[in-house]
């Protein structure tokens, strides 16, 4: 049985890096316009060259999310944006609007077209009315049980992609109007604020001194607080069903986040396709406590076993939890090569704090996590110093093994 593509977030052109140094089979990206994640960084055209031939160099792809409801305006300017992504050789678009699918096809008749999970495709009746619309492989919504996706899969006769780890939307397929209509910022055309996050306290206006008993503290509750998607453990239940994708949700999230939970899946579907099960199961413990230091809300099965209920909300906060920060990677050879050769250490570029003395762990693409203390560091000028303590600043750090390419260093909230 082939293995399902394991397709990561890529917010933009490190993260499509990572993404592949980690075991992506592919990658989603957005340009600047025309996508639903508006404060994902994306790429300028220039860079999504750059991101669709390295990934062509490793045997990789690269899709390109349209999936905006566009609105006139938006029509200006997409069908130039759509040869261009013809041009580069993208490998796929994903999308969600008729009008744009009908120009899609139109225009740039070779390109596969990927139905995006904001068209809420919950049933195979849906799913083949999309097929015959041009539509080549869809991502199925996360509203769908396990029992729907079996009976989906035994009628659709073409690729089928589900989203495996990430975010939940509370609103049906991310279909929420809360951001346009308290901020005037429109989810739909990428530009979400997350007010499902904020802060609430409920009353109905009909029923004066009846109060929704959920306030849990003086700020009000997070009453639309999903928790967070993790299939994970449910792999096993889902081979079967013969999915082309595992999606991977998170263009907003760290390279750290694109990369751990890139190395988590990759090896769980290895180890699950080509060991079987009770070697998978023996290693899953390991990979569900990789999955809780990355930074995440509590992890749920979604709609997998049924329509979720107030379990599967948070309604005491809405933070994250972070049980480590990422706070350096590695440089790239040729990076390295603009700091000058040294005979010592590793060029790593900093993320957050840390100090001499702090007990960090390396994650890398093809080994286990391994711990070191720092014992020193040193700046561009050649200079000792006791913390890293500027954003992004170049050092050098000593040590005990070699640090292989794209590996990150953590640390332990609790050092």
């Amino acid at each position: 049985m082939k293995k399902p593509e394991i397709l990561a977030p890529a917010g933009n052109l490190e993260k499509l890096k990572f993404a592949f140094a980690y075991g992506a089979d592919a990658v989603y990206a957005g340009g600047k316009d025309f996508g639903l994640r508006a404060y994902a960084g994306n790429f300028e055209n220039s860079e999504m060259r750059i991101g669709v031939e390295y990934a062509h160099k490793l045997g990789k792809k690269v899709y390109i999310t349209v999936n905006i409801f566009a609105h006139e305006q938006d029509l200006d300017s997409l069908q130039e944006y759509l040869h261009f992504l013809q041009e580069i050789g993208a490998d796929g678009i994903i999308v969600s609007d008729p009008g744009v699918i009908a120009i899609a096809r139109r225009e740039i008749p070779q390109m596969p077209l990927h139905l995006s999970t904001q068209a809420n495709c919950t049933n195979s009746q849906s799913a083949n009315f999309w097929l015959a619309q041009g539509i080549s492989r869809i991502v199925l919504a996360r509203e769908l049980t396990l029992e729907e996706l079996k009976k989906i899969s035994s009628k659709v006769k073409a690729e089928l992609e589900i989203f495996v780890h990430g975010a939940m939307c509370m609103s049906y397929s991310g279909r929420c109007l809360l951001s346009n209509y308290l901020t005037g910022r429109d989810a739909n055309r990428g530009e979400c604020t997350h007010p499902c996050r904020w802060g609430y306290a409920l009353v109905e206006e009909k029923r004066p001194g009846q109060y929704f008993p959920i306030e849990e503290d003086s700020r009000g509750s997070y009453i639309f607080n999903s928790h967070d998607l993790c299939l994970l453990p449910y792999l096993p239940l889902l081979k079967d069903l013969s999915f082309a994708s595992y999606k991977i949700e998170g263009r907003m999230k760290s390279a750290y986040y694109v990369a751990s939970t890139v190395k988590v899946y990759r090896e769980a579907v290895d180890v699950l396709w080509e060991k079987g099960e009770e070697e998978f199961q023996k290693k899953l413990p390991s990979w569900l406590a990789e999955m809780d230091k990355v930074s995440h809300r509590d992890y749920s099965p979604g709609f997998l076993f049924g329509k979720p209920g107030s379990e599967a909300h948070n309604i005491e906060s809405s933070n994250y939890i972070r049980e480590y920060s990422f706070v350096g990677r590695v440089l790239e050879n040729s990076e390295c090569d603009e700091l000058g050769k040294t005979e010592y250490g590793f060029w790593i570029e900093q993320r957050n704090n840390f100090r001499v003395g702090d007990v960090l762990e390396v994650l890398s693409p093809c080994e286990d996590p391994w711990v070191f203390r720092v014992t020193d560091l040193w700046d561009t000028e050649g200079l000792m110093v006791d913390v890293a303590r500027h954003p992004q600043q170049k050092l050098k750090i000593s040590l005990p093994r070699p640090l292989l390419p794209f590996s990150i260093l953590r640390k332990p909230k609790v050092c």
